[in-house]
């Protein structure tokens, strides 16, 4: 564990408690310089946004799982081909077709967990371990597990400081932060996918419905393992 990481962390959490998300990074960006990367999903580009203008050129790492809508990879070009940032596509260590050949087809439907830790937890654990921080778009009200999230805290787990500049934010801040500035969003928000995964355990949500309730619907299984 690195006591000064965690002190940080500590400190900063204090002091940016009511701090905007745009504060937050530029902070982050001082503190971290080129050791501080941005972790996006692409289910729209408010994250990436608010840190191009607090960090322009910043690191945005993407987790290609190669099981992605399509729409989502066209949002991941449409955002870094829009906004001054740099994009690092993360891939896993085996193609779909390596894995299918290991594991079995479809282990996504036999072993969500499984299929998560091998093509999002580790490349993600494979690629920060160059940074010292990372940002991610985390919000309290998206689920039960991330109620209590922290703007900064330690991620014990990676040794890092872990930002959560929008964690305070309702779904009404991000949508009002997408229309007042332009944000590019991923087309399937508009076809009933709030929350956008990969495309063998995503599923539309009926209006009124947990936004959550498309991932992984049927199994219990609530998060992917990179923020558990």
């Amino acid at each position: 564990m690195s006591t000064d990481l965690k002190t940080i962390a500590e400190e900063a959490n204090e002091r940016l408690a009511d701090a905007t998300a745009v504060e937050v990074l530029a902070w982050a960006r001082e503190t971290f310089g080129d050791e501080l990367v941005v972790t996006a999903s692409m289910a729209d580009g408010a994250l990436p946004h608010l840190a191009a203008q607090a960090a322009p050129g910043v690191d945005v790492l993407f987790l290609d799982t190669g099981y992605h809508f399509a729409e989502t990879i066209g949002t991941r070009d449409a955002v870094a081909a829009t906004l001054p940032i740099h994009l690092i596509n993360a891939t896993p260590k085996q193609t779909v077709a390596e894995q299918d050949a290991e594991y079995g087809e479809k282990l996504h439907d036999r072993d969500p967990n499984k299929c998560c830790a091998l093509r999002k937890v580790e490349p993600l654990n494979r690629y920060l371990s160059g940074y010292k921080a990372w940002v991610t778009g985390i919000r309290r009200e998206e689920a039960p597990t991330r109620a209590n999230t922290p703007v900064v805290e330690y991620d014990e787990k990676r040794d890092m400081v872990k930002l959560n500049p929008i964690a305070p934010w309702t779904q009404e801040d991000l949508d009002s932060y997408i229309q007042d500035n332009g944000v590019l969003v991923n087309l399937l928000q508009y076809d009933g996918y709030p929350s956008i995964g990969c495309e063998p355990c995503t599923q539309q949500v009926a209006p009124g419905e947990d936004p959550r309730s498309g991932r992984w619907a049927g199994t219990g299984k609530v998060e992917c393992g990179l923020h558990t």
